[in-house]
């Protein structure tokens, strides 16, 4: 049976940047809610739409149809006195923007008692390939469709 707007769709995903090296891959199958729940990429939910156990769905996506552009006002500078711990590039943690919304920051470098840290996606400004193998579809329950994503088979799932 063809995916189709309030399925529940389990998938397999690999995701490449413009080189093909691989950015990413699913250990287990990832589970979303389909029909414009904000589950999964638009444009990937677009090309999966119609598919069928078994298919698969090769996605190239421009940075505004996957984790946006690089947005400069999210990279700071800040001197190391001020982070609780001893800094390593590499970590992340979270702290509030101008507008009080949390986001997860990177550290990218450390000089001159300094680090910067990134609010950006790590794969943000860049082009992806999204390749998806369909491995289950199911219909939606009633609870699911109403909170707008999928429940895992043990109840409830964020």
């Amino acid at each position: 049976m063809p995916i189709q707007k309030n399925d529940v769709v389990s998938l397999q995903y690999e995701m490449f940047d413009t080189n093909n090296q691989l950015l990413d891959k699913t250990e287990e199958d990832i589970v979303y809610l389909h029909g414009g729940y904000d589950g999964i990429f638009p444009l990937v939910e677009e090309a999966l739409h119609g598919k069928n156990v078994g298919d698969v769905v090769d996605v190239t996506l421009e940075p505004d149809d996957a984790f946006g552009e690089q947005d400069e006002d999210l990279i700071r500078i800040e001197d190391l006195e001020a982070f609780p711990v001893e800094v390593e590039v590499g970590m992340m943690f979270e702290a509030d923007d101008e507008f009080g919304d949390s986001l997860v920051y990177r550290v990218t470098e450390i000089a001159d008692g300094k680090a910067v840290v990134d609010g950006n996606h790590p794969l943000s400004g860049m082009r992806l390939r999204f390749k998806a193998t369909v491995n289950d579809i199911r219909p939606a329950t009633k609870e699911e469709i109403e909170h707008g994503h999928a429940h895992g088979e043990h109840g409830h799932h964020h």
